[in-house]
């Protein structure tokens, strides 16, 4: 007999949704040990709550997802929007806004004591340009490479954490491809 208890779903579906207690919060992570099902319970809700068909592997921000089509796993908005493989950085092909004049930091930051000084950072804003909502927000100094925040191994996590290999895993996915898209916008491929 096993001395698991299991999320209900309704509280499960409370806290994707954002509106589960402080209290309902607290137990489900305070639990120990988790709910063998909890990952697949939260997939599901997930997948309930998206409109598209293809299988949610998983959620990556508050509208980013990787999902899985036949021989494809790529970043899409829950507006329907595709960012492409998730092997190459999303924001390559987001909107990008960018504020760097001591203006604009300023604004941003609320107070000038707090934001940094002009020429020595940039606030780069990645807006879908499906539903033009904002994804992602990084300050970095002015000029940086955009940051390719994670490359997940899916089929580890699947397999391993999971027990529950997905169907198309092999080594080749677990590969950062963002060189591929920069070497084709440069005309190289």
């Amino acid at each position: 007999m096993s001395d698991k208890v299991a999320v209900p779903q309704e509280m499960l579906r409370r806290l994707v949704e954002g509106t589960a207690s402080r209290d309902e919060v607290f137990r489900v992570r305070a639990m120990d040990p988790k709910d063998p099902d909890r990952f697949a319970n939260y997939m599901a809700i997930l997948q309930a709550n998206t409109a598209f068909a293809e299988r949610i592997l998983l959620r990556i921000s508050d509208h980013l997802y990787i999902v899985a089509r036949p021989g494809a796993r790529f970043v899409k908005c829950d507006c329907g929007h595709e960012f492409g493989d998730y092997r190459i950085n999303w924001k390559l092909n987001a909107l990008i806004r960018v504020s760097a004049s001591q203006a604009e930091l300023i604004r941003m930051y609320g107070m000038e004591e707090f934001s940094p000084d002009e020429g020595f950072a940039e606030v780069r804003e990645y807006i879908c340009p499906g539903c033009l909502a904002l994804l992602a927000t990084e300050v970095v100094p002015e000029g940086y490479p955009i940051v390719f925040d994670a490359l997940l191994d899916l089929d580890t996590f699947y397999r391993d954490w999971q027990s529950n290999p997905l169907p198309d895993a092999g080594p080749d996915w677990y590969r950062d491809l963002t060189h591929t898209q920069l070497a084709h916008w440069a005309g190289g491929v």
